[in-house]
């Protein structure tokens, strides 16, 4: 018995998979019109008033910090090594607290507002002690 209906309706789907494609892509053309910029942290620490260099270039650190203090943290505490040394030979002392902290002193205008751009949490203050905000 020969059967005259299309077994596909060609139109239907067409139509269907271009809705499935908005609602997929949906988030990333509507909120790449409404992106707020990138924070740009401000630093106001001792160290940083006075021009005291950062342990790498900036563009470095704002992509690779976290990687940092992480090789720093392992080499601390297994490898008892406190001295970092930089590319042009300068020395740091490896610590969260003593170096870091000392010109990115305000957590909510430096830290957090990164943090709080990117959605994500970092883990130093389950260890260390959160500094405290200067009112």
């Amino acid at each position: 018995m020969p059967n005259n209906k299309k077994m596909y309706d060609k139109g239907k789907v067409v139509i269907g998979l271009c809705i499935f494609f908005v609602l997929v892509t949906f988030p990333l053309w509507y909120n790449h019109l409404k992106a707020a910029p990138a924070p740009e942290p401000k630093l106001v620490g001792k160290a940083a008033k006075a021009g005291q260099e950062c342990i790498e270039p900036k563009a470095f650190m704002k992509t690779e910090h976290m990687q940092v203090l992480d090789i720093w943290r392992d080499t601390v505490v297994r490898s008892a090594k406190r001295v970092y040394v930089n590319e042009s030979g300068k020395e740091f002392e490896m610590s969260l607290t003593n170096t870091c902290l000392d010109c990115h002193t305000e957590k909510a205008e430096f830290c957090d507002k990164c943090h709080n751009y990117a959605s994500v949490t970092p883990y130093c203050w389950d260890c260390h002690i959160d500094p405290k905000e200067k009112m």
